[in-house]
């Protein structure tokens, strides 16, 4: 009898995949150190990272709001005390929209929205 798996991808699985269906379209340059060193760029600008277990993605800063009223997430604080109006930290249980959101946000900061 076939088992069927019922674990969930960890966020770092669903972050990789992410990045596996972006790839074609993202910067894939020399890895840096530090802030972003693992997150995802066009034109050597950060577009969308994993920061916990969460998705982090620039958007524009009204979209921003409108998915917060929504409750699809929070304004992302790096962890100085001040949010950053045009990124949103995706909520937990919201990695279907991760394709979604990640590719919203590519096209705005490559200047394509």
């Amino acid at each position: 009898m076939d088992t069927i798996d019922t674990t969930s991808p960890t966020p770092e699985e669903r972050y990789a995949a992410l990045t596996d269906e972006l790839i074609d379209r993202i910067d894939t340059g020399p890895p840096s150190k530090g802030f972003g060193s693992g997150a995802l760029k066009v034109d050597r600008k950060i577009f969308a990272m994993l920061a916990g277990d969460r998705l982090v993605v620039k958007l524009p800063r009204p979209r921003v709001d409108a998915l917060v009223t929504a409750g699809a997430g929070e304004r992302f604080d790096p962890g100085h005390g001040r949010v950053m109006k045009e990124w949103l930290s995706l909520a937990p249980g919201a990695e279907d929209d991760w394709l979604d959101l990640a590719t919203e946000a590519l096209a705005f900061v490559g200047g394509k929205t």
